[in-house]
């Protein structure tokens, strides 16, 4: 992975061809968010070294998402990672996600951009990006839940962390009450939202049970000897979407 492509080769602009092509790939990025019910976030995995056959294991598992989030990596070498996670993302028609940086996310072609609260604001992040990219959000109480859902130019949000987590160092758990909260008060918005947090397969009835029907995940999969099968496990316990 150290070797990685030449990160010039990415094909992606999206200044390049026209507004129907550009209005087709948004479309199409939205409404695989639609059916989206399995997200992973995971770190490159260099000391694994297994990157490429764990995003393919991820995808064909059932999960629907993978954020590469690592902070321990230099550009170039996330760019690499990218171009591995995209092909992988493309053989499964599934969708790949860039963390915090709007240039990693406009140079990759990611699909989905997530960011925090205190990270590039929406209305900047979609200027930046343009409109095909999915952005999503990070929110931590009620009121930036309620926010979120109505949010203009945003697609998806997360919600949590429901338990606290050691890949969240310092971030208090909110509990599955702000789940409940999600699951009534944004429901006439329409808006996809992920319930994310120490969730894993003890854990994700709970969530369910307080009305999420889409989680996101890591270490419950990152950590998993056999990554396909502790998708599979996930994606069986989250109810059909209406």
């Amino acid at each position: 992975m150290h070797s990685g492509p030449d990160v010039t080769s990415f094909p992606h602009d999206p200044s390049v061809g026209g507004s129907s092509s550009t209005e087709d790939s948004a479309a199409r990025r939205r409404h695989q968010l639609a059916s989206a019910q399995l997200y992973l976030c995971t770190d490159t995995r260099r000391e694994k070294g297994d990157f490429a056959e764990f995003v393919d294991a991820a995808y064909a598992g059932g999960v629907d998402i993978i954020q590469i989030r690592d902070k321990t990596i230099e550009a170039a070498e996330e760019l690499a990672c990218f171009e591995v996670l995209r092909a992988a993302a493309e053989r499964h028609g599934k969708l790949y996600c860039a963390n915090d940086r709007a240039d990693i996310a406009r140079l990759s072609g990611a699909s989905v951009f997530h960011i925090g609260q205190q990270d590039l604001p929406v209305p900047a992040a979609r200027q930046l990006l343009g409109p095909e990219p999915i952005i999503g959000l990070s929110t931590h109480s009620q009121e930036q839940a309620l926010a979120a859902a109505s949010a203009e130019g945003l697609d998806y949000f997360c919600t949590g962390p429901v338990w606290a987590t050691p890949t969240k160092p310092g971030r208090a758990a909110v509990g599955l009450e702000l789940v409940r909260y999600a699951a009534v008060q944004c429901a006439e918005s329409l808006r996809p939202w992920f319930a994310i947090g120490g969730i894993d397969s003890s854990t994700i009835h709970d969530v369910v049970e307080a009305g999420a029907r889409r989680v996101v995940v890591v270490r419950a999969i990152t950590e998993a000897e056999d990554p396909a099968a502790a998708a599979r496990i996930l994606r069986s316990a989250l109810p059909a979407l209406p």
